[in-house]
């Protein structure tokens, strides 16, 4: 197997962590974009850490180039930034819809927009996107309008991506879990039965299946059905 270049967005979360342990133990090149370093940088090997607000455009532009111009090649983004919010119509601001918007969809965007230049040129690029089940089905995203509505916009650039670039081997796929079991979502539902939530390192072992499978088709990844 040749070992490649990825980029991982958010990847100090939870899910973005699970990510970056599954391609480094590949043997795999990591970039890990973070927006605040937490202590030290840490020293890994095959593995670098960047920080960069991603909601702001031309920096990302910037340190981007910056990271071709030393990896020469980028192979794939793993898009795990983002965020929740819950709110019914009723109690969604627009403010509120600024803000979703911006952590799931723009701090996608910007990567893609730097990006897609690069994988033109060499033919080849795959984007990973992390939606929700809210989002690829807006009737579930009553309780939570805002990120439903913002996840949405991420199937549709995937549409957008996969139609105008599908001769040129760039492919978008939209990651679908159900509830990620994480400490936060635990606090949050601590009555919930945690063994039928979706584990980070499972949804990272299917991200990395597709990153090294270009026979594969489909670009809706369903890791698990609401049960």
């Amino acid at each position: 197997m040749s070992y490649k270049n990825f980029i991982v967005s958010g990847a100090t979360g939870n899910l973005g962590q699970a990510v970056v342990q599954a391609f480094l133990k590949e043997g795999h090149q990591v970039i890990g974009l973070v927006h605040h370093r937490k202590g030290e940088k840490p020293q890994v090997e095959g593995y670098q850490e960047v920080e960069m607000d991603l909601t702001q455009e031309d920096k990302v532009k910037q340190v981007t180039a910056a990271l071709l111009e030393k990896y020469k090649q980028i192979d794939g983004v793993i898009l795990t930034a983002g965020g929740f919010k819950a709110g019914t119509l009723a109690h969604t601001s627009v403010r509120d819809l600024e803000v979703q918007y911006r952590l799931n969809f723009i701090t996608a965007y910007t990567l893609v927009q730097a990006l897609l230049p690069h994988f033109k040129e060499k033919q080849q690029g795959k984007f990973f996107f992390i939606g929700s089940i809210p989002g690829r089905d807006t009737t579930k995203g009553k309780g939570a309008v805002a990120y439903s509505l913002a996840k949405s916009q991420l199937f549709q650039l995937a549409n957008i991506i996969n139609a105008a670039y599908k001769h040129q081997s760039i492919k978008a796929y939209v990651v679908v879990p159900s509830t990620i079991d994480t400490p936060q979502n635990r606090k949050a539902v601590p009555d919930a039965d945690f063994s039928k939530w979706e584990k980070p390192a499972h949804i990272a072992k299917i991200i990395l299946h597709y990153s090294q499978n270009p026979e594969e088709q489909k670009t809706t990844l369903i890791v698990q059905e609401e049960r």
